[in-house]
């Protein structure tokens, strides 16, 4: 049964796997992270149907409640979380990042001792129906961070080509199996933020240098050794002059996730020890000039970075340009210029220009200069051996040049503000921004960024300084939200406005960012407004109700289905559909639907309901009554609701759908006075004769049918069970049980109606076979509207049926003794032949006599009768 049970299980997930279940998957547990440590849990939902974009909702079970579910933070509530995390949620400290439409990362920022316990992930239902799994959950465990590295801090300082050693001490006491990772890194200076790379021995324990130390590590002249279990050395000879900084050592633990993946838990930098690297007969000088270095918005700032060396053209210098300590740009020493992004943005517009104007001379120029470019400038040169060359012979930095960048006044002053701050799906929304102030034509961008969707923002629509209207890509379709308009009143407002919002992602922030152009220099200001759609969805309820739940036959019920919402219904296409399901329950079937348009369409399942039933409508209140209630109207009654946006043709699928409680309705048939006369009786008949049972019926309702099934009951075994005879239906057909269905019993035992309450069943010519106990069942029939329908039945008492023994007369007694009858028979031929033997012995005796007579002695015969006398 076990086996069964299990291949059938089998079959089963085959089966929903080959039909597209949902499943959700999380990140396989269990997992250890450290207290204090940014910790990432991801979790991702497939074979789902709905929208691209899933919802997930994270929780927590904690060690001390395990059963207790404690809800953290969702991507569709925000007052999902608990009030122990609420603050964390609110602050960002505990945030879900959307990878893509069905995945997503929980971050917690910063892990407490009281986060660990079991997390669950769970997706809300966006299927048709439930199938498949919602929810994932994996172990978080919160451990101790044990991990140190520490390096005494040294100001050190070499000639070139001497050696340096640095030493780390790094230790850690985990109990779980973990692995380290120790590196060398190094800034250029105190305040550069981007470390070079020395050399690192990875957890796999492999030595990888960084790009600029890949050949000395080749060499040899770049080594890091393990020396005992806890210390870590770093060895560099030949000190080159790019070498000087700050040096630090950075210690990473590692541990092994289930899935067979390693993460880093812990990361401890240790503090910076300052190289110093003297230069060998080097004769590099940079200094750097600027035409005019306290600017207004708009101005043009040209910076050169002039080099000082002997020979200088035939040696190789590349040129980096320095805003504030980043890089901005670099030329190479064959001039090719490569920019950093965000000014190489900016020299595609033409609003940066550099270049090597010659060997020893280096131009940077800022066209249309803005308050970003505040600070200060610097140049650094490098000289390598051949161009191409990544190993820099020596470095220079030039001091800093200050540049100050004045903003000019700005008289543009900018609001953005809605007339709609709250609308429901389908509804306008009507955004204005109100621009004074401006002088000269503007531009105006207006920009949308959904709910709880973080990300970049969607471009609206934008007007050009001309006028010329131009619609994001997600608003050309005029089908889906309508045709939006930008317009710009005589005020300097700009009025947006989108005639037909879709769902809850059209609520969010609206910003409208307004550009003015004027003497070639450009002004930007930007504001927003929130505003908020709501779901049609909202408050969406349907109640059915009924006066009656139980109806007698043939009397009339009305059911009322109101419907209610948040919001009003005017303008909203709206459908109500009644679902019907009959008794036993079979499921529910499509009734009949309404439109919003009126047209009524029936379903096909329960067809007598059509031409029957009767709908109407008042308001918001549906309502369906069925006259002369029948056995088929017994069931279980659904209204279901569907509406569409306002404003918009009821097309494809409806905005929001509910469904009502449901109410039972209970038919009642006429209730059966059937009377059956339930007196023992007997018959007994002759062997031979026929036999008549009777069944008689006391009292019943009106124009009531009757069908009568008779019974026999035989007399052997006592525990026989009852043999059916003959049934006679409401219409007089006959139907004989299986041991009655041969033509010799068929023509023997026939059920009769008598009058219109005796019914007869007749045994023609009746045997000792046929002895036993007999009875009725009558079964009482009325036509009700729609057919017959059975009220109730009643059985008859026992007729018991008996044979009578014939006479013992003379004539049976000698007919029942074969001696007897054959004495008789021959008893007068055997007296016959004794008389007529006495006749002929008395003929003979008296001839004899007579001859006597005439010979003899006459007183002889005188004597006669006393005797002879002789004399």
């Amino acid at each position: 049964m076990g086996l069964m049970r299990c291949l059938v299980a089998a079959f089963l997930l085959l089966l929903g796997l080959s039909t597209g279940q949902r499943v959700v998957t999380v990140q396989k547990g269990p997992l250890y992270r450290t207290e204090g440590s940014h910790v990432t849990l991801w979790c991702k939902v497939s074979g789902y149907q709905g929208p691209a974009e899933q919802n997930f909702q994270w929780s927590i079970y904690l060690p001390s409640a395990p059963e207790r579910e404690v809800q953290i933070v969702s991507t569709v509530d925000d007052s999902f979380s608990y009030a122990i995390y609420t603050q964390r949620v609110r602050s960002r400290g505990i945030y879900v990042e959307r990878v893509q439409g069905d995945a997503v990362l929980l971050h917690i920022t910063e892990l407490q001792k009281q986060d660990a316990g079991v997390y669950e992930c769970h997706t809300p239902n966006t299927d048709e129906r439930y199938f498949g799994s919602y929810s994932a959950k994996t172990n978080l465990s919160v451990i101790a961070d044990t991990l140190s590295a520490s390096m005494a801090p040294q100001v050190l300082t070499h000639a070139e080509g001497e050696a340096v050693e640095l030493t780390c001490e790094v230790s850690k006491s985990t109990a779980q199996h973990t692995h380290l990772s120790v590196g060398w890194y190094r800034l250029q200076g105190s305040g550069e933020h981007h470390a070079e790379e020395v050399l690192t021995l990875s957890k796999d324990f492999v030595l990888r240098p960084g790009p600029s130390y890949a050949r000395r590590f080749l060499v040899g002249d770049v080594r890091l050794n393990k020396v005992g279990n806890t210390t870590y050395k770093l060895s560099i000879g030949g000190l080159e002059p790019s070498d000087r900084g700050q040096l630090y050592c950075e210690a990473t633990e590692w541990i092994e996730d289930p899935d067979e993946t390693w993460k880093d838990i812990s990361r401890k930098q240790t503090g910076r020890t300052s190289l110093a690297v003297t230069s060998q007969g080097r004769d590099l000088s940079v200094d750097i000039a600027a035409a005019e270095s306290s600017l207004s918005e708009g101005d043009t700032l040209q910076l050169n970075c002039v080099v000082g060396a002997q020979k200088s053209s035939s040696r190789h210098f590349q040129v980096l340009w320095l805003l504030n300590g980043v890089e901005m740009a670099r030329v190479d020493p064959h001039g090719v210029l490569i920019w950093e992004d965000k000014y190489g943005e900016r020299a595609k517009l033409g609003q940066l220009r550099a270049f090597k104007h010659s060997n020893t001379v280096y131009v940077l120029t800022i066209y249309e200069v803005g308050l970003k470019d505040n600070g200060t400038y610097r140049c650094s040169v490098s000289e390598v051996k051949t161009p191409g060359d990544f190993h820099s012979i020596q470095t220079n930095l030039s001091s800093g040049i200050q540049v100050d960048v004045k903003p000019i006044e700005r008289r543009m002053r900018l609001s953005v503000s809605t007339s709609t701050p709250q609308v429901m799906a389908g509804d306008a929304l009507i955004l204005l921004c109100e621009v004074q102030g401006a002088t000269s034509p503007v531009s105006v961008r207006w920009w949308h960024l959904p709910p709880q969707h973080p990300g970049p923002r969607v471009l609206v629509a934008t007007m050009e300084q001309d006028g010329t209207l131009s619609l994001g890509s997600t608003y050309q379709d005029g089908r889906t939200r309508g045709s939006l308009r930008l317009e710009k009143g005589s005020s300097g407002t700009f009025t947006l406005v989108i005639p037909n919002t879709l769902d809850e992602g059209d609520g969010g922030r609206y910003g409208c960012k307004v550009t003015e152009w004027s003497r070639g220099q450009r002004w930007t200001e930007e504001g927003e407004t929130a505003v908020t759609v709501n779901s049609m969805g909202l408050g969406l309820h349907a109640m059915l109700r009924s006066r009656i739940a139980t109806v007698r036959y043939g009397q009339s019920f009305e059911l009322v289905c109101q419907v209610s919402a948040s919001y009003t219904f005017e303008e909203v296409p709206l459908s109500v559909g009644w679902l019907f399901q009959p008794s036993p329950p079979s499921g529910y079937h499509k009734l009949v639907w309404v439109f919003h348009n009126g047209t009524v369409v029936w379903g096909t399942a329960q067809p007598h309901f059509q031409g029957k039933a009767q709908l109407t409508k008042a308001d918001t209140s549906f309502r369906l009554r069925i006259p002369n209630a029948a056995a088929a109207d017994e069931g279980t009654y659904q209204c279901e609701v569907e509406v569409w946006r306002r404003n918009s043709p009821p097309l494809g699928q409806p905005a929001a759908t509910t469904r009502s409680n449901a109410v039972g309705i209970k038919v009642v048939l006429p209730e059966s006075k059937l009377l059956v006369a339930t007196e023992e009786s007997s018959v007994e008949v002759p062997s031979g004769a026929d036999a008549a049972i009777e069944c008689r019926i006391g009292f019943a309702q009106n124009n009531s049918q009757f069908a009568v099934t008779w019974y026999l009951l035989p007399t052997s075994p006592r525990d026989a069970t009852p043999l059916q005879i003959v049934r006679a239906d409401y219409s007089s057909r006959l139907e004989y049980g299986a041991e009655f269905s041969f033509p010799a019993q068929k023509s023997r035992f026939l059920s009769q109606r008598v009058s219109s309450n005796v019914f007869w069943l007749r045994i023609l010519s009746a045997n000792a076979g046929d002895q036993g106990r007999y009875y009725c069942v009558v079964e009482e029939w009325l036509w009700l509207v729609d057919g017959w329908y059975k009220l109730g039945e009643g059985a008859s008492g026992m007729t018991t049926l008996e044979f009578k023994l014939p006479e013992s007369t003379a004539s049976s007694r000698i007919c029942s003794s074969p001696p007897l009858l054959n004495f008789i028979l021959y008893l007068p031929l055997v007296l016959i032949l004794l008389l007529v033997l006495a006749v002929v012995c008395w003929c003979f005796k008296f001839r004899k006599s007579k001859n006597g007579n005439i010979t003899g002695d006459p007183l002889m015969e005188l004597q006669g009768d006393e005797g002879v006398k002789k004399t």
